[in-house]
């Protein structure tokens, strides 16, 4: 049996980086150059990375959504994506493409489902002048899971 298309190029890992946590892109950059894996930052401010044949950054312009629009054009079945936009990760997801949140959640067809219902009653809630708090403070366990979460992907688990 031939192999799969999407394994004959190299997978790659799309960070939606505007609102991804400094410690998560510190252990996306150490994955980066341990196992060779392109890591892909989009954002619409400058990012500092460390020099790296690994690691890049695309800078897209101001506006609503732009770097999940560049994710989704550019993100192909099998690469990775790091993002906690539920929207956004409901849009990779059906086009094949693997997604984690920076608290280590790899989000299912399933999963997503709920997560964007839960979204968009949340955002009911704080039309009608509900407070919903934020989300709690990302821990070393959220930060250990999202570890564990990317060498699983990355191999190949």
């Amino acid at each position: 049996m031939p192999p799969k298309p999407h394994l004959l190029r190299t997978r790659k890992i799309w960070v939606d980086a505007d609102a991804c946590p400094t410690v998560i892109k510190d252990i996306l950059y150490r994955a980066a150059q341990r196992t060779q894996t392109p890591v892909i930052l989009v954002a619409n401010q400058p990012i500092k990375i460390p020099p790296s044949p690994f690691i890049r950054t695309i800078r897209v312009s101001q506006g609503y959504d732009m770097a999940d629009q560049e994710i989704v054009r550019q993100a192909q079945a099998g690469d990775l994506v790091v993002t906690a936009d539920i929207p956004l990760a409901a849009e990779v997801m059906d086009n094949g493409v693997h997604v984690l949140n920076p608290r280590g959640e790899r989000y299912t067809l399933d999963t997503i489902r709920e997560r964007l219902q839960m979204r968009d009653f949340m955002e009911t809630l704080r039309a009608s002048g509900i407070d919903t708090g934020g989300p709690d403070a990302l821990h070393q366990r959220h930060r250990q899971t999202f570890a564990n979460q990317l060498d699983r992907w990355l191999n190949g688990r």
